[in-house]
């Protein structure tokens, strides 16, 4: 898979920094009511861009000029937070309020954001822990997990006090971001942001239209993307940052090795090639969801070939094709059906939040 972390914001600062002496990174550390997006959503903003969203309209414009204005002060330091009371100072019509922690990032960070994206290649829950106020460095930030501290807030007494509020939210499960008072007189609040990384692995078969339309779709979607084809020189001369190609000589191959809870998707150019990729995830019951492109026709041929070799009726039955049907989108240009494979798998997602410990390849009924 591509090797930046399963933390979208972890890697759009770490490039930043690469590219430039500091950004700013701005974290949803409250909300109150209704919100465009929920507490803990992030954003990182540079001189000359932005990755991420906090929700888009004048809150998220005035959340740009805010930290454009301190990236180009010199005396602006440290992290600081703004209410915004959606309806009364902005105008927006969700009505409810949101307080960002800005924050300027400095080439120091590297320690704790080397940690913490580490944390999110590894798919391991973690606390980033920093302190709200104006003279603290972007070095002086505790990375927190259930069994490893990296970093520090510059005073052992409140790391530890930081430690106990962490691993505490690590523990409950709780996500998001929050501002944590400090004990005692000794330091400013505490912005405690729990990230739990997406384990979020697709694997697209397949690069024809289709295959380079959901390629695309799915480049603005935290998901980790392996596009894998045996045609090497049919792949998109530039893919979005989330997408790492894969020229295999047998496609098949790379089944056995696909990560466990994978969402997988068959959309290549050879019945044959289809078939073979179909029967070798069968051999599994692990994946999220498996798609295959075709007709109900093709569905019906490859079900008796299956069972013919023995597949149990009931396993076929958990794939989904034609793939993208449940979304009712039936248009049949390649953007369209891209359009509806991506919906079908963040459906499919979103089913497994909902029920965790149900069935793998079971998550969305069938209606093709």
């Amino acid at each position: 898979m591509p090797d930046g972390s399963t933390v979208p914001w972890l890697d759009a600062l770490a490039v930043a920094l690469s590219s430039d002496s500091h950004a700013m990174l701005v974290v949803l550390a409250g909300a109150k009511g209704s919100t465009p997006r929920e507490a803990g959503t992030s954003m990182v903003i540079t001189r000359h861009a932005c990755v991420g969203s906090i929700g888009g309209g004048h809150l998220e414009y005035e959340a740009i000029r805010i930290a454009r204005e301190a990236l180009r002060d010199p005396a602006a330091r440290g992290s600081w937070l703004v209410r915004f009371p959606l309806a009364a100072r902005l105008g927006q019509c969700c009505g409810g309020v949101a307080t960002l922690a800005f924050s300027r990032i400095d080439a120091d960070a590297s320690a704790w954001l080397d940690a913490a994206q580490a944390c999110g290649r590894a798919g391991a829950p973690f606390a980033l822990v920093s302190r709200l106020v104006a003279d603290a460095t972007s070095a002086n930030r505790l990375v927190v997990t259930r069994d490893d501290v990296r970093g520090t807030l510059g005073d052992a007494a409140l790391d530890s006090d930081a430690i106990g509020a962490a691993r505490l939210r690590l523990a409950h499960e709780t996500d998001g971001a929050a501002i944590v008072a400090a004990a005692g007189d000794r330091a400013a609040p505490l912005l405690l942001h729990v990230v739990r990384p997406e384990k979020f692995f697709v694997l697209v078969f397949g690069n024809g239209h289709v295959g380079r339309a959901l390629v695309n779709v799915l480049g603005v979607v935290p998901a980790q993307v392996r596009w894998i084809d045996s045609r090497a020189d049919d792949f998109l001369a530039h893919v979005p940052a989330n997408v790492e190609i894969v020229a295999a000589d047998a496609p098949e191959d790379e089944i056995p090795y696909a990560p466990a809870g994978a969402f997988v998707v068959v959309t290549t150019h050879s019945h044959a090639l289809d078939y073979a990729l179909i029967e070798a995830a069968l051999a599994r019951d692990d994946w999220r969801y498996l798609g295959l492109i075709g007709s109900k026709s093709k569905r019906a041929q490859f079900e008796r070939r299956l069972e013919a070799r023995g597949v149990a009726r009931e396993a076929f039955a958990r794939i989904h094709c034609p793939i993208g049907a449940n979304v009712g989108i039936r248009g049949k240009q390649p953007g369209a059906i891209a359009v509806a494979i991506a919906a079908e798998i963040l459906m499919a997602r979103e089913a497994c939040e909902r029920q965790p410990n149900a069935p793998r390849g079971l998550e969305l009924s069938h209606k093709g």
